[in-house]
């Protein structure tokens, strides 16, 4: 329920502390106290990211974003939702911080180190195996 919808989610990056302080909260409710000499504690945030494996809810919502870009990349110019994915408006945007789109994703995947993004793709397995390595927590954000 936390991550309905989040592959249209556009700043993500205003709200990943949010998730992931959400996360651990949750997290050391499933995952008990720990009994040390005679004493309780609870869980630190190392410790619970080895019980997920680094499968964390920011991860996941990037490998899912990705997984998105990848499908709107892959299908036809004549469809709407590729229409309106590459539209560029005609008019300014109103004064203020900047509207974010899908250019982190591209920073996402530089981050990654890859650079043959528009051939890689266009490949479903190779491009489901970028979205697998980003939900796995095997990059450097």
């Amino acid at each position: 329920m936390v991550t309905y919808a989040s592959e249209t989610w556009v700043q993500l990056e205003n709200i990943i502390q949010k998730l992931l302080d959400f996360e651990r909260k949750i997290l050391r409710g499933i995952f008990e106290p720990t009994k040390e000499n005679q004493t309780w504690r609870i869980k630190n945030n190392d410790e619970l990211d080895k019980l997920i494996k680094h499968e964390n809810t920011v991860n996941y919502i990037k490998a899912q974003r990705l997984s998105w870009f990848g499908h709107i990349q892959r299908t036809p110019e004549a469809r709407e939702n590729k229409k309106i994915f590459k539209w560029n408006p005609l008019t300014k945007r109103p004064r203020g911080r900047p509207k974010y789109g899908w250019e982190d994703i591209i920073q996402d995947l530089g981050q990654m180190k890859i650079k043959n993004w528009l051939t890689c793709v266009q490949d479903r397995a190779m491009w489901k195996d970028v979205c697998y390595e980003l939900l796995n927590g095997h990059t450097t954000s």
